[in-house]
């Protein structure tokens, strides 16, 4: 009487999985080394001039002439600068993601060089998540010392939250680079412009940058409106981390930034793999 034998199931070890993930982990390491070596050596002024000269000029007209010339109350440029804060952070991540991405899945294709990197296509657009989100951080840090020479007060942080800043900007970084990874992967390059033009516009004026969400309580439905601005809690989360005073309860702040992050990493990574695979 003969027993056949059932063939054992093919099982890989867990640690052949080890030089895997450390290979991948290296390589996801070295192109952001790359991005940070080449930011620095040859973008560093034109990140610099895209990324500051709006704000600044945001922060000279409507925090400085236009309080000297009394066309604004004085404290105006207090209750401005968390809102330039967040935009700065949030644009900068934005652009530095949509942008390159643009190009390089349309002009210079050298995406197909990023994706032969040992990983996951949704990786290399994480990746481009990182870099983004570091650029709009710095950004948003640089704009602290200039807000201080400009501003006629100065600016004063003894108050702050810095638990509450680091959270806030490490979260509407994420937020605007998302942001940037679902317009990247989704617009045309034909289309880029007239859709910058077309989410921009909206996102500027209807996420409470120039002013406070709590003041728009007359004017309810645009209040509501701008809850559906990632922006909005970005600012409002800069207002309750640096003035304080009256903003957005920060449960709702916190829920707005998950939610948003959650959202378009979602829709993003998923756009980014669809374009990387065709």
């Amino acid at each position: 009487m003969s027993t056949t034998e059932k063939p054992a199931e093919l099982e890989v070890p867990a640690r052949d999985l080890l030089p895997v993930r450390t290979a991948q982990v290296r390589a996801f390491v070295a192109l952001c080394q790359r991005d940070v070596w080449v930011s620095v050596r040859r973008d560093l002024v034109s990140f610099l001039a895209q990324a500051l000269l709006q704000p600044l000029f945001y922060l000279f007209i409507f925090g400085r002439v236009l309080p000297e010339i009394g066309a604004a109350q004085g404290a105006y440029g207090t209750l401005l600068l968390p809102g330039i804060l967040a935009l700065t952070l949030v644009l900068t991540a934005l652009q530095n993601t949509s942008l390159p991405l643009v190009i390089e899945f349309s002009f210079s294709k050298e995406i197909e060089d990023r994706l032969l990197a040992p990983l996951p296509a949704w990786a290399v657009g994480i990746q481009k998540v990182v870099i983004a989100a570091v650029r709009g951080v710095i950004a948003a840090i640089l704009i602290i010392p200039l807000a201080a020479l400009i501003l006629p007060g100065g600016v004063d942080l003894g108050g702050a939250d810095w638990l509450g800043f680091v959270l806030v900007v490490a979260g509407g970084a994420t937020v605007g680079a998302a942001m940037g990874l679902v317009l990247g992967t989704s617009v045309p390059p034909n289309r880029i412009s007239v859709m910058f033009a077309i989410v921009l516009t909206p996102l500027l004026f209807t996420g409470a940058t120039f002013y406070p969400w709590s003041s728009l309580h007359s004017l309810q439905w645009f209040q509501i409106v701008t809850l559906f601005n990632p922006l909005t809690y970005v600012s409002e989360g800069m207002r309750a981390a640096i003035v304080g005073g009256p903003h957005l309860a920060t449960h709702w702040i916190v829920v707005g930034l998950a939610v948003s992050t959650v959202l378009f990493g979602w829709w993003g990574t998923r756009g980014f793999t669809r374009r990387a695979v065709d």
